[in-house]
């Protein structure tokens, strides 16, 4: 709001000498003494020495909405607002906007899909899916927050040769558990996890010795449903814990049984981006800006993850319509980014559609000590026993607060800590402050909005913070168009700072002729934290 009064006004400048549609570039400073908002236009113009056309620009300008204006250094133009115009921003946020306030229809509808998850169905969900998860899931809030529709997928890898290693291995384990011995050598690159041999004892305590009595490939057809349907289960629990649903699964064997994956090839080799060489089938996806090309069929006959990538987008874009696709991957995944977008040309979508956002790895720390097993069972820490040991808050919270391009340190000890040293209890503390506020002033004693008098917030502070509630919607919009949820979570730590700083300097309830504005100013940074936070998925207590 306040950007857009400042650009207004330089617009109407830039009009006062023949420059009408110019739009200013209008930023806030780094030190408060360069004012409220600052401006580079006059470097921008490029019409002489910036120094000179800055203070051209000043003498057109309107000064009622300023205290001060002035040119800095060599031609940035400082701007200092009138405490009046910076509580328009309270108002706004209290009776324009309300709940409303940071959300858009910037979207209009627009359909988008966003995909995270999707690990292979193999065992319980280890930590660094814990960021797949996070943020796709934050990255949907906010898509949705600019008005997009949304869907939330889940990719289930059951097919394919690591299911296969799973079936075999849960056989194996299962025959053990009945003092039996397997009928064939354990798999190489199989599954011998605590978790599958506890599963193949309960499965052999359930089902006794009448799996052994089927056909082995129908025994391993068995085995393979029941562990996707123990690992989808455990799925479901532990993103529940995180708040984390989904408003569709998608199936891999789906793609096979409706034969997709046949005719995505027969697609590609139509408009001429197939060829066979070495008993396999080929993508050439030199042919379309990647680097090497792909198989698509492998000489045994059986398709290649790039294959079933290439028919399950297939279905995205063109069978369900989406016209944005945002696929959440690990850093695993990187080197398959060309190749993505090769297929994309070779649809005939526009690349830029697809959006793949590859986060890094996660390392869990203990009182400064990297912790890679796990307590319970000596392998690889869950995402369970994270949620458990610091709480699903806390696991948002940190897993969304760097940005995915860059690798992430969870300090466990910090997670838990009752100060502001731990960000997500800071800012929910600031949240739980305001609250404790109002259940002080009672039911029926908070301050009518619409008729308030918010002259008396003259303070540094207090207008500080009002200046920061301006930014929400900016940074709601900002984070959501460049998949960085860590912006976010900095906005949000940013504004509990300045309340804590205002809380410990002022009194609101008994303050006279300040008490009413400063509720109001309490509301509003109240609403936006609370907002800042559901976004996160992480919950706004009223009391801690």
């Amino acid at each position: 709001m306040l950007k857009e009064l400042v650009r207004a006004k330089l617009g109407e400048a830039l009009e006062g000498f023949g420059l009408g549609g110019v739009e200013p570039e209008v930023f806030l400073p780094e030190r408060e003494e360069y004012g409220d908002l600052s401006s580079n236009i006059a470097f921008a113009l490029k019409l002489g020495p910036p120094q000179e056309v800055a203070r051209k620009i000043i003498a057109h300008l309107d000064q009622k909405p300023f205290l001060k204006v002035e040119v800095a250094g060599p031609g940035f133009i400082n701007l200092f607002l009138r405490p009046e115009e910076i509580h328009r921003v309270l108002r706004a946020v209290l009776l324009e906007e309300g709940e409303r306030y940071g959300l858009s229809d910037l979207g209009k509808g627009r359909k988008v899909q966003v995909e995270y998850g999707s690990a292979n169905p193999t065992g319980p969900l280890h930590v660094g899916f814990g960021r797949n998860v996070v943020l796709g899931d934050t990255i949907a809030n906010l898509l949705e927050a600019l008005g997009y529709q949304v869907e939330r997928e889940y990719y289930v890898n059951d097919a394919g040769t690591q299911m296969e290693n799973f079936a075999r291995s849960l056989y194996y384990h299962y025959v053990q558990a009945l003092g039996r011995e397997p009928p064939f050598d354990f798999p190489e690159g199989g599954y011998r996890g605590e978790y599958l041999q506890e599963w193949a004892r309960k499965l052999a305590q359930v089902e006794g010795q009448r799996l052994l009595q089927l056909p082995l490939e129908e025994a391993l057809a068995r085995m393979k449903r029941w562990g996707l349907e123990r690992v989808l289960e455990g799925v479901r629990r532990d993103l529940g814990e995180l708040g984390i649903h989904y408003d569709r699964w998608f199936y891999e064997h789906d793609l096979y049984e409706k034969k997709a994956i046949d005719r995505i090839v027969e697609l590609f080799r139509r408009r001429g981006f197939v060829e066979e060489r070495e008993g396999a089938v080929w993508f050439k996806a030199t042919m379309l800006g990647a680097d090497k090309d792909e198989v698509l069929i492998r000489s045994d006959g059986r398709p290649t993850y790039f294959a079933t990538d290439a028919a399950y987008h297939y279905n995205k874009f063109v069978e369900r319509s989406f016209e944005r696709v945002i696929d959440v991957w690990g850093a695993d995944h990187q080197g398959h980014v060309p190749r993505m977008l090769a297929m994309m040309r070779a649809l005939g979508l526009d690349p830029q559609r697809l959006t793949l956002l590859i986060y890094q790895l996660v390392t869990i720390k203990r009182g400064g000590e990297e912790v890679r097993l796990s307590k319970r069972s000596g392998e690889l820490i869950t995402l369970r026993e994270l949620i458990d040991e610091v709480g699903p808050d806390a696991v948002r919270y940190f897993l969304l607060s760097r940005s995915p391009d860059t690798h992430l340190e969870f300090d466990l000890e910090l997670a838990k800590e009752q100060s502001k040293e731990n960000p997500v209890f800071y800012i929910q503390y600031a949240h739980t402050r305001i609250a404790g506020i109002f259940r002080e002033l009672g039911d029926g004693g908070e301050a009518p909005w619409e008729g308030i008098d918010l002259g008396p917030l003259q303070k540094r502070e207090e207008l500080e913070l009002i200046k920061r509630l301006d930014e929400f919607p900016e940074v709601v919009k900002d984070t959501a168009q460049s998949f960085a949820p860590h912006l976010l979570a900095n906005y949000a730590y940013g504004l509990a700072a300045l309340f804590h700083v205002f809380y410990d300097h002022y009194r609101v309830l008994g303050s006279h002729e300040s008490e009413a504005p400063r509720l109001a100013l309490c509301r509003g940074v109240q609403l936006v934290l609370r907002k800042s936070l559901e976004l996160m998925g992480v919950s706004a207590p009223e009391r801690m």
